[in-house]
């Protein structure tokens, strides 16, 4: 579905193909979709997992073999998914995909995370194509985990400061 509004071009395609374009927002909605979607998906194998070898149904050794290509199964779907919504934000600065690689570079990745949900995109049809539509759910998923994030690097800081003084108190 394409319209024009003031001479620009809107497209509303399928968000898990990497071709097309994100804004900001559909960026953080979709990452925060397929994280909470890996943590969900972790969890119900992890507590199946549990409950299997409560039962002793398998040995150990298959029962550690199936928990590895599981989790490893899911974390490839997950990262593929990650980048491809991480291309379609370098589409939408009207930048090559393969720049999606600097994800897998320690430390750089957090510095590009940082530049894909604060760089503005084009406004206007570019070599990736129209801008897509940002739906307003989208919108509200993106600020919610626009909040998230910080908010889970402190809580995350607070508890590295505050665990082992509380351990060393107890001692």
């Amino acid at each position: 579905m394409r319209s024009s509004v003031q001479g620009t071009h809107l497209a509303n395609d399928s968000p898990l193909s990497s071709h097309g374009r994100f804004g900001r927002l559909s960026y953080a909605a979709w990452t925060l979709i397929s994280s909470l979607f890996f943590i969900m998906a972790c969890l119900a194998l992890g507590f199946g997992i549990y409950q299997m070898s409560q039962r002793q149904v398998t040995p150990s050794s298959q029962f550690s073999l199936f928990m590895f290509f599981s989790i490893g199964s899911l974390y490839i779907f997950f990262l593929y998914y990650n980048f491809v919504f991480i291309v379609r934000r370098l589409h939408d600065r009207n930048q090559n995909g393969w720049l999606s690689l600097l994800y897998l570079v320690p430390l750089v990745n957090i510095i590009f995370m940082i530049y894909l949900l604060c760089a503005k995109g084009n406004e206007r049809l570019n070599d990736f194509g129209p801008v897509r539509t940002t739906c307003a759910w989208e919108r509200t998923l993106g600020w919610i985990y626009i909040i998230l994030v910080p908010v889970g690097i402190l809580i995350g800081f607070a508890a590295a400061l505050i665990i082992p003084e509380y351990q060393h108190y107890l001692q």
